[in-house]
């Protein structure tokens, strides 16, 4: 397998990473700091975005995702209001932006699992989470069912 570090890879490659890199902390506590850093680096978003028609219904926070590109490549921007969920949306845009619509549709989020956060998360939390994955994959589907 050829793989080069600066290649944006698949979203497999991005889920393994993720998991690599949440195997480093042992404490949970040190997971979430490290979601809520994560957050903290997302590309600021803008304000005229955060309206109802992008928003993400059934998260407790407030969360906004506004999808951009084709069905031969998506991007997404995203934002919430709480630090935890920010950290969140840094994850699945690291798997999902910036990558095939079809590849968005097929791919599971895996990385939930591996790392531990299906057993962490709220069950608010989690619902937001799979609130937000539903959308995105709409929105993919949308755009490979369009062939635009």
């Amino acid at each position: 397998m050829n793989e080069t570090a600066t290649s944006p890879g698949s979203a497999a490659e991005a889920q393994r990473e993720i998991a690599e890199e949440f195997a480093y902390f042992t404490e949970w506590s040190e997971r979430y700091q490290y979601l809520i850093d994560l957050g903290r680096q997302l590309p600021p978003f803008p304000e005229a975005c955060r309206t109802e028609a992008w928003r993400v219904h059934g998260c407790q926070s407030m969360v906004w995702l506004v999808p951009s590109g084709d069905a031969s490549r998506m991007h997404f921007d995203a934002a919430s209001d709480s630090a935890i969920v920010s950290g969140l949306i840094a994850l699945v845009l690291r798997v999902y932006s910036d990558r095939p619509a079809a590849e968005i549709v097929a791919t599971e989020p895996d990385f939930i699992q591996a790392i531990g956060l299906a057993k962490h998360l709220s069950p608010t939390r989690s619902n937001g989470l799979a609130a937000m994955l539903a959308k995105l994959k709409g929105y993919a589907a949308a755009a490979a069912g369009s062939g635009e």
